[in-house]
C-alpha cells in the first residue's frame, strides 16, 4: 500500500518532502552546535595541547620550547616527591570517597522524613558545602591550632596530651579528608535524599505488612532501588577527590615532609612557582589518564554488581 502511495506521489512533491525532512534535521543540529564549540574550545583542545606541551621543555623566561620526548615522564617516574604525591592522592581517594558514600547514605536515611527539625538538619549539613574553601580552612587551622586552637583548649581542659593533627607526618593527610568531608558532605547527602523520595512508599508498607526488619528493608528494598544513585555519588567523588588542592595547600602546604601534598598541589609548584610547563603538562596527563582508570574500574564495578 505504502509503494503504491508513493508510486503515485509525484516526484517533485516527494523532492519537496525529503528537503523539508532534511531542513528540519539541519535546523535541530543547529541547537547542540554552540555546546559543541564550547567543548572544542574549553576542553577537546586544551587537552591536546596540554599534551603536546608534555612533550616539550619549555622555558617560561625566554619563550622557547624543545622537543624531548617522553623525558617529562621519564624524571616524574624517578622523582620522589612526584611519587610521593601519587600515593597521598590515592590514599586521600580511598579515605574519602568510602565516608562520602556511607556517611551521606545514612544522613540521608535518618533526614527522610517530615518535620521541622528533618528539614533544619538538612539545611545545616548542606549548607557548609556553600562556603568557599579559603572559609572553610581559616575556620579549621583556628580549630586545630597548636596551643591556642579549640581543639589544643579541649585538651588542656581534660588533661589530655597536646594535639597538632596539622604538622604530624600521620595525621595531615587524615585531617585534611575530615576536613573535606565535614566541607562537602551536604552534596551527596542531597543526591541520596532525592533518590529516597522516588522510592514508593507502597514497597515499604508492603514489607511492614511482611513484618520485614528494617535492615532486609534496606538491604533488599532501599539499596536496590538507590543503586544507580550510589554508582553516581561513588564516580563524583572519585572525580572531585582526585583533584585535591585547595585543602592540602591552604591547610598543610603539602607538609610536612611531603605527607600531604597531591598531585594537583605538585601540578600547580611544578607550572607556577619553578616554572617547568612541560613537567607540570606531563603530570597533568599523568592524572588525567588515573582518572579515567579509575572511574573505568568504578563504572565496571557498579555495572557488575548491578547485574548480578
Amino acid at each position: 500500500m505504502s509503494a503504491t502511495l508513493s508510486a503515485a506521489t509525484p516526484a517533485p512533491a516527494r523532492r519537496r518532502a525529503t528537503g523539508a525532512r532534511n531542513g528540519s534535521r539541519w535546523s535541530n543540529a543547529l541547537f547542540i552546535v554552540p555546546f559543541l564549540v564550547v567543548y572544542l574550545l574549553l576542553l577537546v583542545l586544551p587537552l591536546l595541547k596540554g599534551i603536546y606541551m608534555s612533550l616539550q621543555d619549555v622555558d617560561m623566561l625566554s619563550q622557547t620550547a624543545d622537543f624531548v620526548g617522553f623525558k617529562n615522564y621519564s624524571d616524574l617516574w624517578h622523582d620522589d616527591i612526584f611519587r610521593g604525591a601519587v600515593r597521598n592522592t590515592f590514599a586521600f581517594v580511598a579515605m574519602s570517597t568510602p565516608v562520602f558514600v556511607a556517611l551521606g547514605l545514612g544522613l540521608a536515611l535518618a533526614l527522610n522524613r517530615p518535620g521541622r527539625t528533618a528539614a533544619a538538619l538538612r539545611a545545616i549539613f548542606f549548607g557548609s558545602s556553600v562556603l568557599s574553601v579559603t572559609i572553610v580552612t581559616l575556620v579549621w587551622k583556628l580549630v586545630l591550632m597548636p596551643h591556642q586552637g579549640l581543639l589544643a583548649n579541649l585538651t588542656h581542659a581534660t588533661g589530655l596530651p597536646d594535639l597538632s593533627p596539622l604538622t604530624s607526618e600521620a595525621w595531615a593527610l587524615p585531617t585534611v579528608a575530615a576536613v573535606t568531608v565535614w566541607w562537602i558532605i551536604g552534596l551527596p547527602m542531597m543526591l541520596f535524599l532525592a533518590a529516597l523520595q522516588q522510592v514508593p512508599g507502597e514497597v515499604y508498607e508492603a514489607a511492614a505488612l511482611d513484618n520485614a526488619s528494617r535492615w532486609r528493608t534496606l538491604w533488599h528494598i532501599t539499596l536496590p532501588a538507590i543503586r544507580r544513585t550510589v554508582a553516581l555519588v561513588a564516580v563524583i567523588e572519585v572525580i572531585l577527590q582526585f583533584q585535591l588542592f585547595g585543602q592540602a595547600q591552604l591547610l598543610t602546604q603539602g607538609g610536612p615532609n611531603n605527607s600531604s601534598r597531591p598531585i594537583v598541589q605538585f601540578i600547580y609548584e611544578a607550572g607556577f612557582q619553578h616554572w617547568t610547563l612541560g613537567a607540570a603538562a606531563a603530570a597533568s596527563q599523568v592524572l588525567f589518564g588515573i582518572m579515567l582508570i579509575a572511574m573505568a574500574v568504578q563504572v565496571y564495578i557498579s555495572s557488575r554488581k548491578e547485574s548480578y
